[in-house]
């Protein structure tokens, strides 16, 4: 499975953006620590660090680190945690999770469940209420919702110069 994932720093001069890798990642203070690692790496005084995931056009996760220290996180879809070990980066905890477990019935849900602190990115132009829509609403893909959340926080070039 493909996972799409950069880690976005803000500095005065505006954003810088790198892709990283997930998967030798095992939690939020793992991700956390990615963010600064990345944001020093970059030699930005960071004033807020973002990551942005997506894979297979199935789930995204954003999670968001700024003056607090803590990292703050939104899944797209809570079911996605089992079969995609990387979503599990964007739980605060993994809850009990038993990679065993098997979900009831055959069909997809068509409805999403989504995890985490909606209003994590609000200060950036992306409202909760705005980021549930672009969780919930039909026909916007995960790919397309981390457009849209870029482009309103300001780094949508920075995003389609590592997806090229």
């Amino acid at each position: 499975m493909a996972v799409f994932a950069a880690v976005f720093s803000h500095a005065a001069d505006g954003w810088t953006g790198t892709e990283v890798d997930l998967a030798e990642y095992e939690g939020i203070d793992d991700l956390a620590d990615l963010m600064r690692d990345t944001a020093a790496a970059e030699s930005t005084a960071e004033t807020s660090v973002v990551v942005l995931a997506e894979a297979d056009d199935e789930w995204f996760g954003v999670a968001r680190l700024d003056d607090t220290g803590e990292p703050r996180a939104f899944l797209s879809d809570m079911r996605v945690v089992y079969g995609h070990p990387a979503a599990r980066l964007f739980l605060e905890t993994d809850g009990g999770i038993d990679d065993d477990q098997e979900t009831e019935g055959t069909g997809q849900n068509p409805y999403p469940e989504p995890v985490g602190d909606p209003d994590l990115l609000d200060d950036l132009g992306i409202p909760g209420t705005e980021l549930m829509v672009l969780t919930t609403r039909e026909g916007i893909l995960p790919a397309d919702a981390l457009t849209t959340i870029a482009d309103r926080a300001g780094f949508a070039g920075e995003l389609d110069e590592l997806r090229a």
